[in-house]
């Protein structure tokens, strides 16, 4: 296939292309197990085999794939007409900022494959998880996973030729429960990845997964008798696992290049950020630095290289504060230099990356990190704070269409009063507008904090796009916050 794949590559730059590349997917393998209430409640199993071509004819691509490997050439030919077809509509001709030539493997460090496992043996496991979870008072439990393993070989008309070998895990854990209002209230728990671990079935039976059972349970009962928390403003306190989404939403998706540039307006939103912000904004307090990482051993945002065939990065987004880089592609960061001037961008971030071989690839986030900072553990943060509260877990979440606000709820909250961590709370909610939130960042937690937490399911693009991806990031607390309301 490799020989075929160069073959149909140099037949299309000989026909006037200026670029070109293909993605084989030679294996595509996902697994999906739902245990409910300790039952096996849904599985599913698909493996499969395609390819994407890519064309840049006179300023334009064009796009073509196939799950039939013996249509290479016919899928060839129609990427290359497609191209030259949108080329006479463009208005601002396509160009790829630089890039490093590479022939290169990469493999996802893992342990125990998923896929080298008798299936029994991993419902048997999971099962084990969901009788831990189980109670009287509970209405539903539940343990799910799922695994994904491809092996990619991609080539380029510039002399790229990369084998990416890529296993992702996902566990999660659900449980609800009615509450003395007869409330729904729930607990859930994502399996958070260790940057400096390896990705496996070792992932699910460890006791960051596994062993959350029994906190999970507690809170749950906790909750069920709870009182609501009030409406105040207050200092807010935030918990890695709801750092991890607040970092997403108004950090990530706000400092994708392609949104900044008004790609993504129709469907996903905008940003609002400019291409005049980046050097000079005030994007949050001294205390934020936050990176686009895609070097972190054990995340799904961690592929090695990009679908431009672009090596992973660790690019500064902001630095102190101070708005400095973007989530970027070749093509935007050629777009972005073109339209500004002068000068953005040095080269791009290896952030070009796709769901699959039958999409494009787009700007996407890899691994949007928080650097720990130096004020000290979770114990030392919670006793400077005087008045506030502390949250974590995601239940609900608005963003404005440019990322500008935002108006979370979370499962469980606690106050903190003269630095004393009181009951559970439920209910809780906080919103502010994002610059001011990030510029009222007081205090970042010291490593002990930190937790990587991963997105499975995070859409963007038409067609739509569900990419994996993680966030490093420590405890964070903010300065007077809108509570409720």
């Amino acid at each position: 296939m490799k020989n075929k794949a160069q073959q149909m590559i140099d037949r299309i730059m000989n026909s006037g292309a200026t670029y070109a590349d293909i993605r084989l997917h030679l294996v595509d393998q996902t697994e999906h197990i739902s245990i409910m209430k300790d039952t096996l409640d849904n599985y599913s199993c698909q493996n499969k085999v395609g390819f994407g071509i890519r064309v840049l004819y006179n300023g334009a691509w064009g796009f073509a794939s196939s799950e039939k490997l013996d249509l290479l050439d016919q899928m060839a030919n129609k990427a290359l007409s497609n191209a030259k077809a949108s080329s006479t509509f463009i208005k601002n001709k396509i160009t790829l900022a630089p890039k490093n030539i590479h022939k290169a493997t990469y493999i996802t460090p893992r342990k125990i494959n998923p896929f080298e496992i008798n299936l029994d043996e991993k419902i048997n496991e999971l099962v084990k998880i969901s009788k831990s979870l189980s109670h009287p008072s509970f209405e539903i439990w539940n343990v799910s996973s799922a695994f994904y393993n491809r092996k990619i070989l991609f080539l380029d008309s510039e002399g790229s030729e990369i084998e990416k070998n890529l296993l992702e895990v996902n566990g999660s854990l659900f449980l609800n429960a009615k509450d003395k209002d007869s409330q729904i209230q729930r607990r859930h728990y994502t399996l958070p990845h260790d940057p400096k671990g390896t990705t496996g079935f070792e992932s699910i039976l460890s006791n960051e997964f596994s062993g959350q059972a029994e906190t999970l349970k507690s809170q749950l009962l906790q909750l069920v008798v709870a009182d609501e928390a009030k409406a105040e403003v207050c200092d807010l306190l935030i918990l890695p696992e709801m750092m991890a989404l607040q970092t997403h939403e108004t950090i990530g998706h706000a400092l994708e290049l392609d949104r900044i540039l008004g790609y993504e307006l129709s469907y996903a939103g905008g940003s609002h950020v400019t291409l005049n912000d980046f050097g000079k904004k005030q994007f949050g307090s001294k205390k934020l630095t936050a990176r686009a990482d895609a070097t972190n051993a054990n995340s799904p945002g961690s592929t090695g290289f990009d679908d431009d065939g672009v090596e992973a990065q660790n690019t500064t987004l902001i630095d102190q504060g101070i708005l400095v880089g973007a989530i970027t592609s070749r093509q935007m960061v050629a777009e972005a230099n073109q339209l500004h001037g002068k000068e953005i961008f040095k080269k791009s971030g290896g952030c070009s990356r796709s769901e699959s071989y039958n999409r494009m690839p787009i700007d996407r986030m890899t691994n949007i990190n928080i650097d720990a900072g130096n004020d000290g553990n979770l114990e030392d943060l919670i006793s400077s704070i005087e008045d506030g509260i502390m949250v974590d877990s995601a239940k609900s979440w608005s963003i404005g269409s440019n990322r500008e606000n935002f108006h979370f709820a979370t499962e469980v909250a606690w106050k903190i009063k003269n630095g004393k961590k009181g009951p559970l709370l439920k209910n809780a909610t906080y919103r502010a507008d994002s610059m001011p939130f990030w510029n009222s960042l007081i205090k970042v937690g010291n490593a002990s904090t930190c937790k990587q937490h991963v997105f499975f399911t995070c859409g963007k693009g038409q067609p739509n796009q569900a990419m994996r991806l993680g966030h490093h990031v420590p405890v964070c607390v903010f300065n007077n916050v809108q509570i409720g309301k």
